[in-house]
């Protein structure tokens, strides 16, 4: 869709040619949801692209994700077999439902940024412990994990001209054995519930709960619970108010999926990890 609002568009090279922001200015990245309706409110676009960060880095301690990487190179990441949770990535790509010209040009930070509840990049980030770095809009930054960087249905820790500038997903937790669970109203719909589960070599278990809830929601667990200490836990921390309502699921069946889809990554992660 044309932006016939929009008058200018800057094109920095490196943080420091970073226009001042102003009431009107909006990030450009991949533009897949800018450019899919009137944005009357908008008259400058700041692209990007010309800063070219680095899709993917892999170090010592961790998995570093611009926020401008693409769907299409994370999903064709070449991981190490001690990633045990890998499997995750092509997972998490693939809840996106969308076709090949998205995962070309929509962006993992584009994802966290529209902070959708069924957002599937925030879904893998969050499970993995991800930890957003921002750049603030008065020359500072700020370190902030996923889990708490999205705050609810299409809100997040961003104040106006703050930029999301990647994420770090450390190796530690790329390193445990995880399970996946997603599941829709209808065959090619939206995720109503995706939840994620891991477990470390110490037997604690980590759960994820997203898109049937309004924010991710993380559970962890010093040892493996039992089917009953699992459902109490998510009763007491996850509120009725905090299940999404839309066209994709009515909250008590996010609820009651959530519960299953929980139950069903437990017994796979823990029944099977006991002697």
């Amino acid at each position: 869709m044309d932006l016939n609002t929009i008058t200018a568009v800057a094109h920095p090279q490196t943080r420091a040619q970073l226009p001042g922001w102003t009431a009107g200015d909006a990030w450009l990245a991949g533009g897949t949801w800018l450019f899919s309706e009137p944005q009357v409110h908008l008259n400058r676009l700041i692209d990007l692209t010309d800063l070219k960060w680095p899709a993917l880095t892999v170090t010592d301690t961790h998995l570093s994700i611009a926020a401008t990487c693409i769907i299409a190179q994370l999903d064709a990441l070449a991981c190490p077999p001690e990633w045990l949770a890998a499997p995750l990535i092509n997972q998490c790509c693939r809840a996106f439902l969308a076709s090949f010209k998205i995962w070309k040009t929509a962006t993992v930070g584009g994802n966290l940024c529209m902070s959708l509840p069924a957002g599937p990049m925030i879904s893998l980030t969050s499970a993995l412990d991800g930890i957003c770095t921002i750049w603030t809009v008065n020359g500072g930054e700020q370190k902030i994990p996923v889990v708490d960087f999205v705050t609810g249905n299409q809100r997040n820790r961003l104040a106006p001209g703050d930029l999301l500038r990647q994420i770090d997903l450390p190796l530690a937790a790329l390193k445990r054995r995880s399970a996946f669970r997603q599941i829709s109203l209808t065959p090619v719909g939206r995720s109503a519930a995706l939840l994620i589960g891991s477990l470390d070599d110490g037997g604690a278990l980590t759960l994820t709960v997203t898109a049937s809830t309004v924010r991710p929601i993380q559970l962890r667990f010093p040892t493996p619970p039992d089917a009953g200490a699992l459902g109490a836990a998510i009763a007491q921390e996850i509120t009725d108010d905090l299940y999404h309502d839309d066209v994709h699921g009515k909250p008590f069946w996010r609820k009651h999926m959530t519960l299953r889809l929980a139950e069903e990554i437990r017994a796979e992660l823990c029944e099977t990890a006991r002697p």
